[in-house]
């Protein structure tokens, strides 16, 4: 694939993780308030969230990797976890009718990580432009504060201050990035081509300049 289709690729899936994650949150949250039939609808979502995020991984990699390929090779590797984690959650939902305690919290914790290197070798890149990539450091960032935070009990990310915490990355991946990816694509750095840059000529973990 050309650059310019995985980031129209990439920029789809990262509305499709999105809106499939937030209606399955909200069908295992409804299932858990009212204790009705089983959420499968909620499960197959959050596994089409799951599988999304995984095609992100795989994509961004192809651009990654010319960055810095021992660093990049980790965004796919977290984003599988991401993805594992949730489906296991959703199995043992489904085969016991109870959640795992704070399982949206262990979902977050590869999503954290693996949003603060994707936007780190965004920035130094500049396969988008700066500000966008200091949005999403910004976004994962507090993202990644928050989580422990929310499982020592000292914060709540379904509402009030954990929420508004949570609106930078919002913008980031809703909105800012796959927008951004579907209309513009991937800007290379001043001076550098990746759609046609050879193998040989970025060493790996040398940064595009």
């Amino acid at each position: 694939m050309s650059t310019r289709m995985i980031a129209v690729a990439v920029g789809v899936l990262f509305f499709v993780q999105m809106a499939t994650a937030m209606v399955g949150t909200f069908q295992i949250d409804a299932f858990v308030e009212d204790a009705g039939a089983p959420p499968r609808l909620g499960v197959l979502l959050m596994t089409v969230s799951g599988l999304a995020v995984v095609g992100i991984g795989l994509l961004m990699y192809q651009v990654l990797k010319e960055v810095n390929r021992r660093l990049a090779i980790w965004y796919p590797v977290l984003r599988i976890v991401e993805c594992t984690v949730s489906v296991a959650g959703g199995v043992y939902l489904l085969s016991t009718l109870e959640v795992i305690p704070n399982h949206l919290l262990w979902i977050y914790v590869p999503t954290g990580i693996g949003g603060l290197i994707l936007c780190y070798l965004l920035y130094v890149s500049g396969l988008v432009p700066r500000a966008i990539a200091i949005l999403g450091l910004v976004g994962y960032g507090l993202f990644s504060l928050a989580v422990p935070l929310d499982f020592l009990g000292t914060l709540n990310m379904n509402e009030g201050l954990g929420m508004l915490i949570l609106v930078p990355g919002f913008l980031f991946e809703f909105a800012v990035l796959p927008i951004w990816l579907i209309v513009k694509g991937f800007t290379s750095s001043p001076g550098s081509d990746l759609t046609s840059a050879r193998p040989s000529a970025l060493a790996p973990g040398h940064a595009v300049r």
